[in-house]
């Protein structure tokens, strides 16, 4: 009881709104903004010769996705997920693909990004698919080690080096022969998600795929 009037208290002054127009709205997106989305997304998925099987890109990174992209990570707006996820549930195709893996799991951030950020977008993300398509999250058998320069303002070379020997895996066993979803935000060159397939191979997983909320 107490639980559910702290929630009502928290929507009467800091109700939800479209993440892109402003207006109230409980999901984070609004008809008319989702259906501005719609006419954006491609909903590709690519089969990759990397360490993953599958790409599920939702849109290409660019316009108003880029920079919605952008005002989530950067900006100190982590209830921005809230409009990723309402349209990915939203469509009927996705949701019954994404039902079939067995656990979901977000590319970490280092601690100090952690620490300067307040929160990992693709987490953030990761947790409320999870929720919703009733499978389950795992947030802490892979992890950042290092704190290193951003991916975004390297070049490709510079990316794949860059991202070498960062992450690191504990508890694999209970990834073993799993189908996993390894969710980012973004997608380059690929280098990120790759780096964390390879390591999440050690747990000899039944199929890796991944899901970005935009491709590049």
């Amino acid at each position: 009881m107490k639980h559910k009037i702290l929630n009502t208290i928290i929507d009467i002054l800091f109700p939800q709104v479209c993440s892109i127009c402003g207006k109230l709205n409980q999901e984070g997106l609004c008809v008319k903004c989702r259906n501005m989305l719609e006419k954006l997304a491609i909903f590709e998925v690519t089969n990759e010769n990397k360490y993953f099987e599958e790409l599920i890109s939702i849109f290409s990174y660019e316009g108003m996705v880029r920079q919605l992209l952008l005002t989530y990570k950067f900006h100190e707006k982590p209830y921005m997920y809230g409009c990723f996820v309402n349209f990915i549930l939203k469509n009927k195709k996705i949701f019954e693909k994404l039902q079939s893996y067995d656990t979901i799991i977000p590319v970490p951030i280092s601690k100090k990004r952690m620490k300067e950020r307040g929160y990992n977008q693709s987490a953030l993300i990761a947790k409320n698919l999870s929720k919703n398509l009733g499978i389950e999250l795992q947030v802490g058998c892979l992890y950042k080690t290092k704190n290193i320069i951003e991916q975004s303002k390297l070049n490709k070379e510079q990316r794949k080096e860059n991202i070498q020997n960062v992450y690191e895996l504990k508890n694999k066993e209970i990834l073993n022969n799993k189908q996993i979803l390894l969710l980012d935000d973004i997608y380059t060159t690929g280098s990120t998600v790759n780096e964390c397939a390879k390591i999440l191979q050690q747990a000899k997983p039944k199929k890796i795929d991944v899901l970005v909320v935009a491709k590049d």
